[in-house]
């Protein structure tokens, strides 16, 4: 059976990228005091705050960081390379939005998963490059870690923080179709549960099973840790709140850790781009993320989704991010065998 050992034998020594990895583990762990204590106080936090608090942390934090992570990845890699990148994105792109307008219910059931797809195998890879997975020895185990990882940023607020899953979903699913209900609504409490009860037999097999493979090590124990910060902070902290500073305190914070691990153990070379063309690349990259956005606002039939100005902005913004996620994991990961955004040596 094959076997994966990762992030073994890595100099533990303190860097800028274990000093990233602990900032994001600190930002969890403040936000889940704040809120505990807000909870214990009595103390009510607006919704509109929370909503501002979620625009500030996806808007000026995380978006540019999906940018950066295709700029690291394309730029050594020549032209013909990046056409095709580049062709692939748009095509993908496209696709999605066409499946929008034609069956949004399935485009956004697609889009949540693709959410747990890019938070669960992005922080796998992290913990390939710093935290340690020699304790994930087989593929169902890694499988299983990223599913854990992920699952918690989507299954974990559905089941916990309904109301509010629930009211932004269906502002979502009226951006492409006015007036629609989410389907199954009325087994929305069994299926809940049932999630919320396979995910935490998924945390008890994914860190039984590395406990089992690889002993309480060092990595295990880490494993161990992250996972139930993940598992708390989604549990306590409002779900609008915690989806929008997780992508950029956690996902953002770590992938820059990754990097940094990466660049120090490449060799330069002069292979690829220049470097000033590379960053006029990102810039016209930038520019045709706007240039999404705004095509996305303009065809879709209703942008706000019937809500009013800052839960629509919200729910419009979420949507493009879903839209934009499908091919930064497909193309920028899983069909780039060489390297990839979450590109670990």
């Amino acid at each position: 059976m094959e076997t994966y050992s990762f992030g073994v034998g890595r100099q533990q020594t303190v860097s800028i990228e274990h000093v990233l990895i602990n900032v994001s583990r600190g930002a969890l762990i403040a936000l889940i005091g704040i809120f505990s204590a807000t909870m214990l106080l009595g103390i009510d936090v607006s919704f509109e705050l929370q909503m501002v608090v979620y625009l500030i942390g996806m808007v000026a934090l995380n978006l540019p960081h999906g940018g950066y992570e295709h700029f690291t990845n394309v730029r050594r890699r020549g032209l013909p390379f990046g056409l095709r990148y580049v062709g692939l994105y748009v095509a993908f792109l496209v696709a999605f939005v066409g499946l929008f307008l034609i069956a949004p219910a399935l485009a956004l059931l697609l889009a949540l998963g693709t959410a747990v797809a890019k938070g669960g195998h992005g922080d796998l890879r992290v913990m390939d490059a710093i935290v340690g997975t020699d304790h994930l020895q087989y593929r169902s185990q890694r499988v299983l870690a990223a599913l854990v990882r992920g699952g918690a940023v989507m299954i974990l607020p559905l089941a916990l923080w309904v109301g509010p899953y629930v009211s932004f979903s269906t502002i979502m699913l009226n951006v492409f179709d006015p007036g629609a209900s989410l389907p199954g609504l009325a087994y929305l409490d069994p299926v809940r549960t049932g999630l919320l009860g396979l995910f935490g037999l998924a945390v008890v097999a994914h860190l039984g099973g590395g406990l089992v493979t690889g002993g309480m090590s060092q990595s295990w124990l880490l494993d161990a840790f992250e996972t139930s910060l993940l598992v708390v902070f989604f549990t306590v902290v409002p779900v609008v709140v915690a989806i929008g500073l997780y992508f950029p305190l956690w996902y953002s914070l770590r992938q820059s850790a990754r990097g940094i691990v990466v660049e120090s153990e490449e060799t330069a070379d002069d292979e690829g781009l220049p470097i000033v063309m590379a960053w006029g690349v990102l810039i016209v990259g930038a520019l045709m993320t706007a240039l999404v956005m705004v095509a996305i606002w303009v065809i879709a039939p209703d942008p706000l989704g019937g809500a009013s100005l800052l839960p629509g902005l919200v729910a419009f913004y979420t949507l493009f991010i879903c839209i934009v996620a499908l091919p930064h994991v497909v193309v920028g990961e899983w069909l780039d065998f060489d390297r990839g955004i979450w590109y670990v040596p």
